[in-house]
């Protein structure tokens, strides 16, 4: 089916769901929306750049694990991985879609402190009563399957083979939006300026191009720029850009074996990325930026990253950067969990927002959970209510431990 060009005016002045941010999350509830027997209104999605070229999508490593601290973030992604296994068939069984590519060479999580080797037993014990494939290793056990480790300092390491690795998770999203404009969701290329609000509903969207668009409900997608959006509806979000950076390189000697998303205790991780490899870090000087700041700081790379990289896997000290860049995660500061569903002073304007570097994986819930929201007033197959706004206002929260 041959689509249309993307507009930046909408076609109606009225819509019952207006989507802010076409990128993954909003792509997931999009879709969502128009696959729920439940719902059958008006959709449009409101993104400002069509070229997804600075959004956290375009940056993201696409990585799938079980290994979390809460739960629900386990039985999210859980979910996650059986949407990726099975996608063609839950997305209607077209032959034109095509299955996801899921490569699970696991997650090492390594522990050099006792209280770190507690952490990881009391998560595995919890993340293996959901059926999740985590086990515990030794040293010992853990230089037998990879010996290119140097495992000088570390107690043990938890590691997981079922369900974990990397997902090709943008042929999912550039399906999830064609298949939901073929069934009839809108999508403009346009900005959001501002909203009117009245008590507690949302009542329009202003765009930048000057229209003024009525609207039932609001989601708020918008990625690092979730909090801006947020204060339009004259709502507070903990939510900032925080810079991530990525680095593929090419190895003088490669390792024999998948090499599984290794989180040192350094923080920085790394992990087979076809015939080369992938490693993440974390600046030690982590502030809020800017959602259009990019900037590579090349000093990290010396000074924090190769070092961390060749002291755990000697083979690696001969290293060729051959790509890197900056991507965003949109940080929640209080606990570093999604921010999901309504707002309980505005109910007509929901959250999708905060997901601290997990939104890739955590999408295909989070969409159908909101959807289910929209459609019937509450999550029906998988109680998303531990994300609440509420938890945030209360004090009532506990931080997600695994974040890398």
């Amino acid at each position: 089916m041959k689509l249309p060009p993307i507009d930046t005016v909408p076609s109606h002045s009225t819509y019952d769901v207006v989507i802010i941010g076409g990128a993954m999350l909003g792509a997931s509830v999009a879709w969502f929306l128009s696959d729920n027997p439940g719902f059958d209104g008006r959709v449009l999605v409101v993104e400002r750049d069509p070229s997804y070229a600075q959004c956290s999508t375009a940056h993201t490593n696409s990585c799938m694990r079980q290994q979390f601290t809460h739960e629900i973030n386990v039985r999210v992604s859980q979910f996650g991985a059986q949407f990726v296994r099975n996608f063609r068939a839950l997305t209607g069984g077209d032959e034109r879609v095509p299955e996801i590519h899921f490569h699970p060479f696991g997650y090492m999580y390594l522990a050099d402190t006792a209280a770190a080797a507690d952490r990881l037993r009391a998560n595995q014990k919890m993340q293996a009563s959901l059926g999740a494939g985590t086990k515990i290793m030794t040293a010992d056990e853990i230089s037998k399957a990879y010996p290119f480790y140097d495992l000088d300092g570390i107690i043990l390491g938890s590691h997981n083979l079922v369900d974990e690795g990397y997902f090709d998770g943008n042929t999912m999203f550039e399906w999830w939006r064609r298949l939901a404009r073929e069934r009839g969701v809108e999508y403009v290329t346009n900005t959001v300026v501002g909203m009117a609000r009245k008590g507690a509903r949302v009542e329009s969207i202003t765009l930048a191009t000057g229209e003024v668009i009525a609207c039932a409900t609001v989601v708020n997608a918008a990625g690092p720029r979730a909090a801006q959006v947020a204060a339009m509806a004259q709502v507070t979000l903990p939510v900032e850009p925080r810079k991530r950076y990525t680095y593929v390189v090419d190895a003088a000697q490669p390792l024999d074996r998948d090499l599984p998303l290794t989180i040192d205790p350094t923080g920085v991780h790394i992990r087979t990325d076809g015939a080369y490899y992938m490693i993440g870090a974390t600046p030690d000087d982590d502030p809020a930026v800017a959602p259009d700041d990019f900037t590579e700081d090349f000093s990290l790379w010396e000074n924090k990253v190769w070092p961390a990289v060749a002291t755990r896997i000697p083979q690696f000290e001969a290293l060729r950067v051959v790509n890197s860049w900056v991507g965003h995660y949109a940080f929640n500061t209080v606990d570093q969990n999604a921010i999901v569903g309504p707002h309980p002073e505005v109910p007509n304007f929901l959250f999708a927002n905060g997901f601290s570097g997990h939104g890739f994986q955590q999408s295909p819930a989070m969409g159908r959970g909101l959807a289910e929201w929209i459609s019937h007033g509450a999550f029906r197959s998988l109680d998303l209510s531990p994300f609440a706004y509420e938890r945030l206002a209360t004090g009532d929260v506990r931080a997600e431990g695994a974040i890398i």
